[in-house]
């Protein structure tokens, strides 16, 4: 990770959006910008926490250990979402790892500021108490899934799920690049099993794919997998 020269817009992030305007000048003095490479490492999984992350552009994935040399993957976070705030609180350990899955640039804000933050900008509170809420229904949600769902309808759920997430390309494309093993470690099975299931969307012409990008052509035939 490297600092980089070229700010952020002070306007992208929940910091930002939500800090009053007297409060951005603190902002600006404290953040540090840096920059990953694909595939470079953010922090890693029993790290201590030092601070906060918000995206300014490019997507990462927040994933942690799972079983013998297998990783699940948490969520994907993109331009204006916070990154590193699992770690706050009384362990204050990184229980996930995040990493680069194309060049990112992003913002740093050391823990002490950002906690002085919350108690300035009430808004800023709220929200993150509603991302928390937000972020826990989600991942018990995920759990649920693991259980229950068979993997034919998880993929047709991630699939739905990265499509609301982020849009599509104007090809029609799923905005984001994603390999089958991530979408595997995404939806907790084999990269095999997601291969052969993959395969047989494409032939049921439910998806198109080419190379790392992933179109949905039949959304209602998803969403009937989905209630498998």
């Amino acid at each position: 990770m490297k600092k980089d020269k070229h700010d952020c817009d002070l306007q992208t992030c929940m910091l930002c959006r939500l800090c009053i305007k007297e409060w951005l000048p603190a902002v600006d003095n404290h953040r540090k910008n840096f920059s990953l490479k694909k595939g470079q490492l953010l922090f890693r999984e029993g790290d201590p926490v030092n601070g906060i992350y918000f995206i300014f552009s490019g997507t990462v994935k927040v994933h942690k250990h799972w079983g013998e040399e297998k990783e699940l993957i948490v969520r994907f976070a993109r331009k204006g979402d916070i990154v590193g705030h699992r770690g706050v609180g009384a362990e204050m350990m990184y229980p996930v790892s995040a990493t680069a899955l194309e060049p990112v640039t992003l913002c740093f804000i050391d823990l002490e500021f950002f906690q002085a933050s919350l108690k300035v900008n009430h808004a800023l509170l709220h929200e993150l108490m509603m991302f928390y809420a937000r972020e826990l229904q989600e991942s018990e949600k995920n759990m649920r899934n693991l259980v229950h769902m068979p993997v034919k309808a998880r993929i047709a759920h991630a699939l739905l799920t990265l499509r609301d997430k982020f849009g599509n390309t104007e090809d029609g494309a799923i905005d984001m690049t994603l390999g089958r093993q991530d979408l595997a470690s995404f939806t907790g099975t084999t990269y095999e099993t997601a291969f052969r299931v993959m395969s047989e969307l494409i032939q049921e012409n439910v998806i198109a794919v080419s190379g790392k990008s992933i179109a949905v052509l039949n959304a209602e035939k998803l969403q009937e997998l989905e209630k498998l």
